[in-house]
């Protein structure tokens, strides 16, 4: 969360620490973030039992979940209903591209809608994120190296993305997606191979609504096929794809306005609320 001058808790400002939740109120760990909890010597254990001051729940201010993860590895095309809207196989290997650190906002935080897009769309997906070193894993380290899930929006510059078959370029721009609000761990929303309701709603319209079980690669597997390629580290966050309803597969496509407020959920995992707003100029 963020907080503002000492004596100030809950207020915007700079400075940021993690945060346990207990019912109303949010116990300080004293490490400014989760990546920073998960990459200690204690971990998520230590989290658990450590104590702090403790600030109201209500009216928190949730930075992004992990403002520097050594990578954000994502994955396209894994929903097998939004396969079929976008006209293609069901693939043999998980679609993978990144994005950068720039690009991750917090839970309420405003999505920066560049001037050079006219095909801004988004993208509901569930996020894992990795708890300890692991390389090449096995499926029991796999499950190991979760430490949890949260909810993330891969929101998208449809424009740029198509320009090339490679869709970085996309995928990548300043402060569009938001992560959070909170980690929640496998154990508390049914193992790390979690079936769980997701669903994106802009301006009150229900536009995306499927459920975590469809994914055709699961997070197990996923950790599994990307350590075999490289390290993955605590903190560090795989986006495991959308389901059906994004703006560009419509008819006609439909996509976001500033002004827009986009609600991204994940049953037992939390909500996002962001309003799109015009980048400004730098």
């Amino acid at each position: 969360m963020r907080l503002g001058e000492p004596g100030e808790p809950g207020e915007p400002g700079d400075r940021t620490t993690a945060v346990r939740v207990e019912g109303d109120f949010l116990v300080d760990l004293g490490l400014p973030d989760v990546g920073a909890v998960l990459a200690s010597a204690g971990g998520l254990t230590a989290a658990e039992t450590a104590d702090g001051p403790r600030y109201p729940a209500t009216g928190a201010e949730f930075a992004t979940l992990v403002p520097r993860p050594s990578k954000v590895v994502c994955v396209g095309l894994n929903y097998q209903n939004h396969i079929k809207e976008m006209g293609r196989d069901l693939p043999e290997y998980p679609t993978l591209f990144c994005k950068f650190a720039d690009t991750l906002i917090g839970a309420h935080d405003a999505i920066q809608r560049p001037a050079e897009t006219d095909a801004f769309d988004w993208e509901a997906e569930l996020a894992v994120v990795i708890g300890r070193q692991v390389r090449r894993a096995d499926e029991a380290a796999a499950k190991a190296a979760i430490a949890g899930f949260t909810v993330l929006n891969d929101v998208t510059c449809r424009d740029w993305q198509f320009r090339t078959r490679e869709w970085l370029q996309g995928k990548n721009w300043d402060s569009t997606t938001p992560v959070g609000p909170c980690l929640v761990t496998a154990d508390e929303i049914g193992g790390p191979r979690p079936a769980l309701d997701i669903r994106c709603e802009v301006n009150g319209r229900v536009m995306q609504q499927d459920n975590t079980g469809d994914l055709l690669f699961d997070p197990v597997d996923l950790v599994r096929y990307v350590s075999t390629m490289v390290r993955l580290n605590p903190g560090d966050i795989i986006a495991t794809g959308t389901p059906g309803g994004v703006g560009h597969a419509r008819k006609p496509p439909v996509f976001l306005q500033a002004g827009d407020l986009v609600v991204t959920e994940i049953a037992g995992l939390g909500r996002l609320e962001n309003h799109v707003v015009a980048e400004a100029a730098r």
